[in-house]
């Protein structure tokens, strides 16, 4: 991985056109747009050992430098576990002159030894003014007859559209690559008003999974529940990359306890139905992984769930009087490609997410 990013970079930063067409070679075959679907019929007719498998459209999206080679990598990994058509799209914004660029290829993965299982990609390159060429260039080459994933990668723009998320099933973003989480949250919310059955997945909140996994595993102590009126600070520690990561795991702490939040610019504190509340120290590190540790304090008690960095596992603890009990947790992945890996093995309606949304914007919203 770090040979070919060396080389798409070499590539982006040379004059020499032979060198930036090599390094697209890897992308499959060129086609001009209007040829694709019959290109990809003699693609399938060339080889009758390839069996073309296809369960969702997936479609990637960028408007990052050298997306498209670093794409076609990670769906060349994710189609062993997930069949898919594939649409790759990359976006030259600063380019005003108008082009359309078009590769085919499959990804194809051994069966049982000897059959190869494949699936199509398709990836483009447009620059200029794209709004409507993008969209009807990436409409009609979806297959008709399955759901749409729409993975947006970085920054949200103009491209992003009612009629676009209007026919899109899934739509898997990452908050902690925006600079304005909350205007960009609400720019979905606005778009999504045409889908109301749009399901939004965030890989920031994914990345909280086996956090919150270990919460749930330690309150199933019945000397944890008997402290959850008791709580009176909670500390956290987080990498300041991943802050939406931290503040999605506070807000969901927030509602499976039943705790208001309040929020003002330089203060977070949690209010119990008793009308007590919980003072929140929020720690942003350098580095480490993306949670590091949560910590609940009661006056003579404690819950504690770390990942030191470098560790292979998430240690969880309680401390209540004389009882102690700790434990060993998996830790999750942390990287965009395993995480959209994760959110497609375990689809579902990401229903306990909206649930946290209200809480959570109003944690960012200073």
């Amino acid at each position: 991985m770090t040979q070919l990013r060396f080389m798409i970079h070499t590539a982006m930063t040379s004059s020499s056109p032979e060198l930036l067409e090599n390094v697209y070679s890897e992308l499959g075959m060129e086609v001009p747009v209007c040829q694709i679907d019959h290109e990809l019929r003699k693609l399938w007719e060339q080889d009758d050992a390839r069996a073309n498998a296809s369960l969702i459209n997936l479609v990637v999206y960028s408007e990052k430098p050298n997306a498209l080679l670093e794409n076609s990598r990670i769906i060349q990994n994710l189609t062993r576990e997930h069949a898919c058509r594939a649409i790759l799209v990359a976006i030259d914004r600063d380019e005003p002159s108008p082009s359309l660029r078009a590769w085919i290829t499959a990804h194809c993965h051994l069966a049982a030894g000897h059959k190869s299982v494949c699936c199509e990609q398709i990836s483009f390159h447009l620059t200029g003014k794209v709004t409507g060429r993008f969209r009807n260039t990436v409409f009609s080459h979806l297959n008709s007859d399955l759901p749409l994933i729409f993975w947006w990668q970085g920054e949200l723009s103009e491209i992003l559209t009612e009629r676009l998320v209007s026919v899109i099933d899934r739509l898997i973003v990452d908050s902690s690559t925006w600079q304005d989480p909350l205007a960009s949250l609400k720019k979905i919310q606005e778009t999504a008003q045409a889908n109301p059955d749009l399901i939004l997945q965030d890989l920031a909140w994914t990345r909280s999974l086996q956090f919150r996994l270990a919460i749930a595993n330690l309150f199933d102590d019945p000397a944890a529940q008997e402290l959850l009126p008791r709580i009176e600070r909670i500390q956290m520690q987080a990498n300041r990359l991943h802050r939406q990561t931290a503040l999605q795991l506070l807000a969901w702490l927030a509602v499976q306890a039943g705790w208001k939040i309040h929020r003002t610019f330089d203060e977070i504190t949690l209010e119990k139905s008793s009308g007590n509340e919980i003072a929140v120290d929020f720690e942003e590190l350098e580095s480490g992984p993306a949670m590091q540790s949560l910590i609940l304090h009661a006056q003579d008690a404690s819950v504690r769930i770390c990942q030191p960095a470098g560790s292979i596992y998430i240690s969880k603890e309680i401390t209540s009087g004389s009882h102690h009990a700790s434990s060993l947790a998996p830790i999750g992945p942390e990287g965009s490609a395993d995480l959209v890996a994760l959110q497609l093995a375990r689809g579902g309606k990401n229903s306990l997410y909206q649930k946290i949304l209200p809480g959570y914007q109003l944690l960012i919203g200073y």
